[in-house]
């Protein structure tokens, strides 16, 4: 006798290039776990909706991605520590007739860079662009990591002096000065630069001026695949170091799927599979 396997998904606008299925399918192929793993297009008006409709079904859970991250921490009914201070969420469960929301961006973002790339954050100056639920998600996990210095940049300056603002005490607490710049003239350079914006899904470069780059910089865009490419041509051009956020995903992905399955799955193994399966062109 079989049982059909729980249902879980990925919901977003756009959706169609996430690699967050094949992730996950992975992940129950070697944990032996039961799930079945999908994506679903959402209206942009349309996601409380399509929560409901997924829940209807017997959905398990689902990931979140652009552009609902803040609404799904709005609509959840329970609420992790990581999803209060960040003010968004990406990790959904159907729990009792209850939403329980969760933040793993941040973790699977701190986990490639040090584990990934090899750069420790702790006494890092770290540039994170962007002030919205993609760099909210993952300010309060950097700052756990002891860099020196964290700035914001963003290109409506009151969202980044917000979010700066919302995570000052941690900040604190971690002896990390947090301070939002003019992300036209930043004025400074950077060990670590990570481009948290919507920019990379319309393929642009980086929306700072080159000089927040040293020698050697670690640049990471948080999308991955041809979106994160103009990002990454622009930091290899200026002697930095380039990284896609594939590994975030892989890892964020392992994260969710350990909040969902109560079991960690080997993250490192399949990013290397993921990298080698899209080299081959699929």
């Amino acid at each position: 006798m079989t049982t059909n396997p729980d249902l879980y998904c990925v919901m977003g606008n756009p959706i169609a290039h996430s690699r967050s299925p094949w992730i996950h399918a992975r992940f129950a192929e070697l944990t032996g776990e039961p799930l079945h793993y999908e994506r679903r297009l959402v209206p942009v008006d349309g996601f409380a909706q399509a929560l409901r409709d997924f829940a209807a079904v017997g959905g398990r859970g689902c990931n979140v991605t652009v552009p609902f991250k803040l609404e799904a921490a709005q609509l959840a009914q329970h609420c992790s520590e990581r999803v209060q201070l960040a003010g968004a969420a990406n990790t959904l469960s159907f729990r009792e007739g209850a939403i329980h929301a969760d933040n793993t961006d941040g973790l699977g973002l701190v986990a490639d860079i040090e584990q990934g790339a090899g750069v420790s954050l702790a006494g890092r100056d770290v540039l994170l662009v962007g002030a919205g639920g993609a760099a909210a998600g993952v300010l309060g996990p950097l700052l756990r990591q002891g860099p020196r210095r964290v700035a914001v940049v963003n290109r409506t300056a009151a969202r980044a002096q917000a979010l700066v603002a919302s995570h000052a005490a941690l900040a604190e607490l971690q002896k990390t000065e947090l301070l939002a710049l003019d992300i036209q003239a930043p004025e400074a350079d950077f060990d670590v630069i990570i481009n948290a914006t919507a920019s990379s899904l319309q393929g642009a470069a980086a929306p700072m001026p080159a000089s927040v780059l040293r020698a050697g910089s670690l640049a990471y865009d948080m999308m991955y695949g041809p979106a994160a490419q103009g990002f990454m041509d622009w930091a290899a051009a200026h002697g930095a170091r380039p990284r896609d956020g594939l590994g975030m995903l892989v890892q964020q992905a392992a994260e969710a799927f350990l909040i969902w399955r109560g079991l960690r799955p080997p993250a490192a193994q399949v990013l290397q599979e993921l990298r080698a399966f899209i080299a081959a062109g699929a």
